[in-house]
């Protein structure tokens, strides 16, 4: 038994200061078209208390374990991207949503996928050899990469809703989408601060 997916409201006090830091940030536009839609910022903003929130919520000793870890991301209605379904290189992964109330909308969308009839990806040679296939690369080039934007692929099977100052953490293998953009500009936008922790072990 392990926790997968953890969601907790009204994490922080000072939200709208972080707010107005992550709209303060540079949010570059892309030299080429990117696998995700949306921008991350050119600057991490590391916030202590929320590593300290998911520690304390996930009991384990967390460090950043992406290039990505802190900073923040836009997307708006516009926004398109390569892929779609997907999971992620780390032990935890965490969003923290940071649209205005009125603007959010959707959330972060969590699948099962059909042909294995699996709400994860591998991350056990089990699970490799029970599908049919002979590595992690072999299954990458075979269904992330070419299923990623199949809808015939996939069966959503839980969202979870979009909420100012709302933080959720989730395992990374668990199949996984941010649900739908919206906003013409920075502040009415998808903005949320990303989160991609390694682990050294429990508390």
């Amino acid at each position: 038994m392990y926790r997968s997916l953890i969601v907790v409201d009204d994490v922080l006090d000072n939200v709208d200061e972080l707010r107005r830091a992550a709209l303060g940030l540079d949010f570059p536009e892309p030299d080429a078209p990117t696998y995700f839609p949306g921008r991350n910022s050119s600057q991490a903003l590391r916030v202590q208390l929320l590593e300290e929130a998911a520690m304390r919520l996930t009991g384990e000793r967390l460090y950043p374990a992406t290039d990505s870890h802190a900073k923040c991301r836009i997307t708006l209605a516009k926004d398109v991207g390569e892929g779609d379904v997907h999971v992620d290189e780390c032990h935890w992964s965490g969003i923290y949503y940071l649209s205005k109330p009125e603007d959010c909308q959707g959330g972060t969308d969590f699948f099962r996928h059909i042909p294995t009839d699996s709400e994860h990806a591998p991350y056990h040679p089990d699970h490799l050899k029970a599908w049919g296939y002979e590595s992690y690369a072999d299954f990458v080039e075979k269904v992330s990469k070419p299923h990623s934007k199949d809808p015939s692929q996939w069966e959503r099977v839980m969202r979870v809703p979009m909420k100012y100052n709302r933080l959720i953490l989730f395992r990374p293998w668990l199949w996984h989408t941010a649900g739908p953009a919206f906003g013409d500009r920075l502040d009415n936008g998808r903005l949320i601060y990303l989160l991609f922790f390694g682990s050294d072990g429990p508390l």
